[in-house]
Formats: structure tokens, C-alpha cells, sequence
């Protein structure tokens, strides 16, 4: 029997869940994985609520160790293992280890080398106050410095690892202060979802500095200072550097791997353009399922599948179907909300130059009339002509993560947005209503579809302020709480009677329509349209504009005194 020789470059989500794939498959195949730490298996999703100790272990973290695949699976994993050098012509690779340099030698090279922490040209971050938060040594550091009195905290970065990171820190007692370099936190959520998130972390206590960079980093008597492009400065007992990661592929690359901006290239087998070297997890370049740009996607599940994939394939296995497009489904917890989002955003689909229409809804997470019902935000961008989901986001305390799931799902299994209505969901008062919102944005896309309704976005705010008539269908204690000075308020439940006022008032200009959550303004607009007038109604209204609005919504927005 042919004995196949198997290195796996990397542990963790990919390349340990190809090697024990490789072993279900070939009981008699050698498996050698290298890791560069210490750790060969641990939960580094988990690293940041290790530091807030909500989970109180570090031995928690760590779910496999070098003894136990030994065990189970019969994998040789060497830990303290550094590969410096590659050779694909005679299939070999240089490993730095503790006793010195070895060369190894393989039929099927699987490289998962994943990503260090990026570290942008700011003068001052070799400081020691400076941390990242990527390893267990990482997070044990963190957690550490917290319990030695570490009272001040700088995070640079708001994505999920910054985001996180900061919660876990203020959980822990820290004051502190969140730098994001991009227009609001977690950058690939659209700006009235990531409102709604910086809102609860200033809840939290935390100092909230958006569109704004760090510039240096000076000492400050054994603190840090660091200094900001808006002219302030904040000092602190440790600063987190959480700014993204950068594809851990130079020694790949200098050996003539295909590499695009750092990350490798390969098939939907996960194939690279070396002989017999596959790659999978962090450094590797996916299609996007919505744009199909090519895009990291540094995510746990898409390199778990993967590193099982690419196991399938090395054991010919090429009839099965090749990688999934990643739809980059994520989630995160941020105080009492979660954030959730799917497939793509404006900006990608901007940049793909896709066209789309936005849904916005804010339904109960339960029927209303159940106690604990809480209200969420769930937005959907769709392509009207072919019916195909392109993106889903949603900002909520309950229920979010359920129906994102669920649109991920209808998104990878091609049902059309019209068939959100159809889908046949679990409904009890306590888990849902019986018009779920995922239902309810399948009646929306059915009525854009139709024609029933169209609809004007907060984007178009200034079109509608400038050359329509506002129409806002709110009560008159609702439009007396914060309402566009231009707006004219007639409750929807007064319209029919006061038509000719809507006409006249009007003109020969369109009519946009908005109320507090756009279930009113569509009645309004199905009043309006009946009687002939063009009239739009405001996508998720008051309630989406105001998100969009943020910070600004005061200076837009009139309230009157009652």
C-alpha cells in the first residue's frame, strides 16, 4: 500500500480540520502539522471574552492539544515549529524548530499560515503599553495587565476583533476609548446599523472616536500617549492594536507561490499554482458568492469547510462540488445588541457596479403581545430584476442571529426575495410572530415587484427635501417628537378626507412619504397612488432615517414644544 506523506503548514480552523479529514479518509496516510506557537487548537474567537473573564479558564481556550490528536486521530502536530523555506521542485520545506533547522520532505503540501496583526506606519507602536489580541499569549497578557490595575485603554480599530476587544476591557472595569479610522464602527455595516452600535457602546461607557486616526504614539512617563489626526491626544495603561490582519504568505511568495496583495490564490479546489501545494483559512483569496471580486473572507467557518474540502480533493475526490463562494456571514455581540450581517453591502456591491433596492424593516422579535418583545432592525438589499437576495444586515437584543441565518441560508439556496413570504417558519408568542420578519420582507419585495409600492431611501433625503412634498403620516405627538422642517404632517388616518390639501400643497411635485417604521406610509401610499399621485414612501422611515442621520440628526431634525 501506498503510504502518502501529508504536511500540513498551520493549525486552528483550516489546516487542522484538513488534517483530520485527511485521517478519516486514509487511516495509513503520515500527517505532520507544523504550527509556529504554541498552540496548535485553540478558540481564538473566544480570546476576547477570556480577557472581559466571562470564560474564566485559560485551559477552556485551548481545545486540542499535540497528546490528544495523537490520541484520537494519529497526527504527529509539532508545536514550536517555524517553516522558513519552501522548495516545490523537490517538495521539500525548511522548519526552524527548537533544536534547529530541519528540512521535510511531502507528496501534498497543505499551507494555512494564516494572519498577523497589521501594523500600519504609526510612529511609537513598538511601545510596550502596545498589544494585540490574535493568541492566547495575547489575551493572557490582556487579561493580566487588567488585574495589575491597568485603568486606561486605547483601542485602535472598530472591527470585530477591536469591538470585542473593548467590550471585554470595559467589562473588566477600564475606561475606554475606541479609534476608528473609517466613517463609524464595524466598516461593513451600513451606517444606520453601525449607528445604532456605537450608540449602545457609548452606553457601555465608551469613548467613541470615529473618522479619526492615530498619528504617533509617545511615551507619557511609562504610559502611552496617543495622539490623533483631529488634534487631541489620549493617554493610557495599554493600547490594542486591532486594525485588521495582513496574510502571514512571504516565505510562500519568495518560493514562487501565486499571491495577490499577500493572499494566495487558488482554485475551487483549493489549489495554488505550485505542484501539489494547497492552500486554505486567513492568507487566502476567496470569490465573493454576490460581486465574485476576489476577497479575504478571515473567518472561522468558511476555513473550517475548507481545510475539509481541500482533504476531499487531495483524495481525488474532484467530482465533489469545489470551495463555496464565502458570503462573509458574521455576528457580534456589543452589550444588549447584536449585530449580524451577510453577502454583501453597499459599498461592495457600489464597487461591483450592481444595482439594488434596500428593504429596511423594525419588527418585534416575538409577538408584541408576549412579554420580553424587543425590537430589531433588519435591512435587505435585493436586485429587483432577478428577484436574488444580495445582502442581508440586522442590529437587535434578540433574534437577530435567527434570521440572519435565515437569509444566509435562502441566499446560498437561491430562493428569490418574493419567496421570503412563503418560507414556513416556526412561530410560537414566545419565538416569533406569524408573520415573521423574515415573511415581512418577502411582502415588501413581492409589492416592489408588483409595483404595489415604491420606495425613496434615506441616501435620497436631499432630493426628497428640495424638490417633493414631505408628507409625514405620523400622529401629531409623533411629528411634535422630531420631524424634517419641510415636512408637512397629515396623520395617515385623516388622508382620505384631505386629499385636495395633498394636492394642492403638492403641486406638480411628487409626493415623498414617511412615518415612523414605513407600515403607515405605506397605507398613505396605497391612499395616494389610488388617487393618482406619484408617492414614494420612505424605506424602515423616521426610524431608519435617524439612524442614518447619527450624530446630525439633531441639527436635521426640528422638535417642536407640545
Amino acid at each position: 500500500m501506498i503510504q502518502h506523506k501529508y504536511l500540513v503548514v498551520g493549525g486552528v480552523a483550516g489546516g487542522m480540520s484538513a488534517a483530520a479529514r485527511l485521517r478519516r479518509l486514509d487511516e495509513s496516510a503520515s500527517i505532520v502539522v507544523l504550527e509556529r506557537g504554541q498552540y496548535v487548537s485553540f478558540a481564538n474567537c473566544g480570546l476576547p471574552y477570556y480577557v472581559s473573564g466571562e470564560i474564566a479558564q485559560e485551559n477552556s481556550l485551548l481545545l486540542q492539544t499535540p497528546a490528544s490528536l495523537k490520541a484520537a486521530l494519529n497526527l504527529d502536530v509539532r508545536i514550536n515549529h517555524d517553516v522558513v523555506g519552501l522548495d516545490a521542485n523537490t517538495q521539500t520545506v525548511r522548519v526552524s524548530t527548537p533544536d534547529g533547522e530541519v528540512t521535510l520532505n511531502y507528496d501534498a503540501l497543505i499551507l494555512s499560515p494564516g494572519a498577523r496583526p497589521a501594523r500600519p506606519p504609526i510612529p511609537g507602536l513598538d511601545h510596550p503599553c502596545v498589544r494585540t489580541l490574535r493568541t492566547v499569549d495575547d489575551a493572557k497578557a490582556l487579561r493580566l495587565l487588567t488585574e495589575d490595575g491597568a485603568s486606561k485603554a486605547v483601542v485602535l480599530g472598530a472591527g470585530f476583533i477591536g469591538v470585542e476587544g473593548a467590550e471585554a476591557l470595559a467589562t473588566r472595569g477600564l475606561e475606554v476609548s475606541v479609534v476608528e479610522f473609517a466613517p463609524h464602527v464595524l466598516p461593513p455595516l451600513e451606517k444606520e446599523m453601525a449607528f445604532l452600535v456605537s450608540q449602545e457602546m457609548r452606553k457601555l461607557g465608551m469613548d467613541v472616536r470615529e473618522s479619526v486616526a492615530a498619528t504617533q504614539i509617545v511615551d507619557d512617563q511609562g504610559r502611552a500617549r496617543v495622539e490623533l489626526s483631529d488634534g487631541s491626544s489620549i493617554t493610557a495603561d495599554v493600547v490594542v492594536l486591532a486594525v485588521g490582519g495582513t496574510p502571514d504568505t512571504e516565505v510562500f511568495a519568495e518560493a514562487g507561490l501565486e499571491c495577490e496583495r499577500g493572499f494566495i490564490v487558488t482554485d475551487d479546489h483549493g489549489r495554488t499554482n505550485l505542484k501539489d501545494v494547497y492552500a486554505v483559512g486567513d492568507a487566502v483569496l476567496s470569490t465573493d458568492a454576490i460581486t465574485e471580486k476576489r476577497r479575504p473572507v478571515q473567518l472561522a467557518g468558511p476555513a473550517n469547510r475548507a481545510g475539509r474540502l481541500v482533504a476531499d480533493a487531495l483524495r481525488g475526490r474532484f467530482e465533489a462540488r469545489g470551495m463555496p463562494n464565502p458570503l462573509g456571514t458574521a455576528i457580534v455581540r456589543v452589550g444588549s445588541l447584536t449585530a449580524a450581517m451577510t453577502g454583501a453591502n453597499r459599498a461592495s456591491l457600489d464597487e461591483a457596479d450592481r444595482s439594488y433596492t434596500t428593504i429596511h424593516v423594525h419588527p418585534a422579535n416575538h409577538a408584541g403581545y408576549f412579554p420580553g418583545s424587543v425590537q430589531m432592525h433588519l435591512m435587505v438589499h435585493i436586485d429587483l430584476d432577478t428577484g436574488r437576495i444580495l445582502g442581508a444586515q440586522g442590529v437587535g437584543e434578540d433574534g437577530i442571529d435567527k434570521r440572519i441565518d435565515i437569509l444566509a441560508t435562502a441566499i446560498r439556496a437561491g430562493i428569490e426575495t418574493c419567496s421570503l413570504m412563503d418560507l414556513d417558519l416556526c412561530y410560537s408568542p414566545p419565538y416569533g410572530s406569524a408573520k415573521d420578519p423574515v415573511n415581512m420582507i418577502g411582502f415588501i419585495a413581492d409589492n416592489l415587484h408588483t409595483g404595489h409600492i415604491q420606495l425613496w431611501q434615506p441616501e435620497q433625503l436631499d432630493w426628497a427635501r428640495s424638490e417633493t412634498l414631505v408628507l409625514d403620516v405620523r400622529t401629531a405627538g409623533e411629528f411634535a417628537s422630531g420631524h424634517l422642517p419641510e415636512a408637512v404632517n397629515i396623520p395617515h388616518t385623516e388622508l382620505r378626507s384631505r386629499l385636495d390639501e395633498v394636492r394642492q400643497l403638492a403641486g406638480d411635485r411628487d409626493i415623498a412619504v414617511m412615518c415612523q417604521s414605513g407600515v403607515r406610509s405605506y397605507i398613505a401610499h396605497r391612499i395616494l397612488t389610488a388617487a393618482g399621485l406619484a408617492a414614494p414612501t420612505l424605506s424602515g422611515g423616521m426610524l431608519t432615517l435617524k439612524a442614518w442621520l447619527g450624530a446630525e440628526a439633531d441639527e436635521v431634525l426640528v422638535k417642536e414644544e407640545r
